[in-house]
């Protein structure tokens, strides 16, 4: 008997190219969103470069100035290039949410496979304790953590990081408990392949769609708790400054000058916007199962065969 294993690395680019078409044809949420996410990456990380002014560079005689030829979209209260410093405060938001979601990731998908995987005792203990982080709001969190610790980068990292796992983790383990009923499951272990080797070979490959879509959903919860925490004063603190902190600094001139709220606070808007469309487009992208008469339609595929 030929078995079909050896071939999963092209199985998984074959339907991971069947679900890009699909989305193309239909989704267009996911393609509008990439688009703008797009933009707004290629924008940040071109800042050093095509940012007209010093974020910090003042000038005081020409402080609340609106629209003009030498400064776009105005000037704040100390007379700083609003545009240079949202771009230079996006690069801020936007690396802090992710590095905070590539952390979390990381850690949910490695807890809740391992809790899949070993099961028993280990994996009730794991999802308990899951199912209390995750009735946690980040926020709460952030705050208990700052107030012990104080402020600073690794601090707020830390904080989102906290509790920003669990959902991964329990994504993750609905997710292998589907894979271990797979017949290469079997196969590996019947070879003697150790729990990591499966973990990182077969089920993490078999779960990375679902998971990076859920990542995508949750990038923009996290870009819009890290704007929060700066408005509250416990983010980015100055000299630096993000969209939050901006927001913060703008609030006792929103009524003279109402463009230092808009700005920033339709920054984060639509980032955020653009990652969850990427999300619900690349989830709603994903291949399903066809049942019923549609399996009448359905083009044949090639299978391992007996020999």
């Amino acid at each position: 008997m030929a078995l079909s294993s050896p071939a999963l690395p092209r199985q998984h680019a074959g339907r991971l190219v069947q679900g890009l078409r699909f989305a193309r044809g239909r989704h267009w949420t996911l393609r509008i969103g990439a688009v703008v996410f797009a933009a707004v990456l290629v924008t940040l990380l071109l800042t050093p470069w095509i940012a007209p002014y010093d974020p910090a560079a003042q000038d005081l005689n020409n402080r609340l100035a609106s629209f003009s030829s030498a400064h776009w979209l105005g000037t704040d209260q100390l007379g700083r290039d609003l545009l240079s410093r949202l771009m230079y405060g996006g690069r801020f938001s936007v690396s802090i949410a992710a590095v905070t979601l590539l952390a979390s990731a990381v850690i949910g998908t490695l807890i809740g496979a391992v809790s899949a995987r070993r099961g028993g005792l280990l994996d009730e203990i794991l999802m308990r304790t899951v199912d209390l982080l995750i009735a946690v709001p980040d926020v709460i969190v952030a705050l208990l953590l700052i107030a012990v610790f104080g402020t600073g980068y690794g601090t707020l990292i830390a904080a989102l990081t906290a509790v920003g796992w669990t959902p991964f983790a329990r994504l993750m383990r609905g997710l292998t408990l589907e894979i271990n009923a797979k017949g290469y499951i079997e196969a590996a272990e019947t070879l003697g392949c150790s729990k990591s080797f499966i973990i990182f070979r077969h089920v993490v490959p078999n779960a990375l769609r679902p998971m990076l879509a859920v990542g995508f959903l949750r990038f923009g919860h996290k870009l819009i708790t890290v704007g929060g925490l700066s408005f509250l004063g416990l983010g980015v603190q100055p000299p630096d400054s993000d969209w939050g902190a901006m927001l913060l600094d703008a609030q006792p001139y929103m009524e003279r000058m109402p463009m230092l709220v808009v700005l920033p606070g339709a920054a984060i808007f639509l980032t955020a916007l653009s990652v969850t469309m990427i999300g619900q487009g690349a989830d709603s992208a994903r291949p399903r199962r066809r049942t019923g008469s549609s399996q009448k339609t359905a083009p044949p595929t090639t299978r391992g065969t007996t020999s």
